[in-house]
């Protein structure tokens, strides 16, 4: 597929690769309606592309066999699609009611200011688009919370919020939309035998696969015992 769609004022050609159009029409065998295959679809097309071109939802419909019409609503709906290019990493700071009794309007003008750029925009090195959302991300109990591509990073400080964006900025060929197949469709993780009758308290990290300290994945909850760490914003 290959489409001429609009992007910052400029005509630009892009073309889904055979990889992507693969996994679209895996997704449509997986479901007995081919409607509930749009969410993972749009998935696809955006961690290659790194947003929803109108060609590239014009081939999910296609592939799907569906009106162009229901693809873009379903597209147009959620906030976590992107419409319009941006830079290589996405940042999302929760700004729901957990996370904005816990500090989050402190993160978000924090990040205005270390990344020189408003919510919604990229900076000028076009390393990083970034947005605060007013829906829940999920990790209501290690507020405040942001999400950079595929990870979350939780009870953040303004020196963790550097640390994080120095790290990511720094990893050569780290780019958050060019391993599609890698992330697009999480794995379930493997089963985790329940812990022994007398043992107290919630599983710890080493027996959560997956999980790494300061980190997870988006829809995997880390469990920890005792309180979240404090913040400092």
């Amino acid at each position: 597929m290959t489409g001429r769609v609009l992007a910052d004022d400029r005509r630009v050609d892009v073309a889904l690769s055979e990889q992507t159009r693969v996994e679209i029409s895996r997704q449509k065998e997986r479901y007995p309606s081919a409607r509930s295959a749009i969410l993972p679809a749009l998935w696809a097309v955006q961690h290659e592309l790194g947003y929803l071109a109108p060609a590239g939802m014009e081939e999910v419909a296609r592939i799907l066999d569906l009106a162009p019409s229901e693809v873009q609503a379903v597209a147009t709906f959620y906030s976590m699609y992107f419409q319009k290019p941006g830079g290589r990493h996405t940042v999302m700071v929760c700004v729901n009611v957990a996370c904005a009794l816990r500090g989050a309007d402190d993160v978000v003008a924090y990040l205005e200011r270390a990344l020189g750029c408003p919510s919604g925009r990229t900076t000028a090195d076009g390393m990083f688009t970034w947005q605060s959302t007013i829906e829940c991300l999920g990790a209501c109990g290690y507020a405040p919370m942001m999400q950079v591509d595929h990870r979350f990073y939780e009870n953040l400080t303004p020196a963790k919020i550097d640390a994080i964006l120095d790290r990511v900025a720094g990893e050569a060929g780290d780019d958050g939309h060019a391993t599609m197949q890698a992330v697009a469709m999480p794995k379930a993780p493997p089963s985790v035998a329940p812990p022994p009758a007398e043992a107290e308290g919630p599983p710890s990290d080493a027996r959560m696969p997956g999980t790494v300290k300061g980190e997870s994945v988006p829809g995997q909850k880390r469990r920890r015992r005792g309180r979240p760490e404090g913040n400092d914003l």
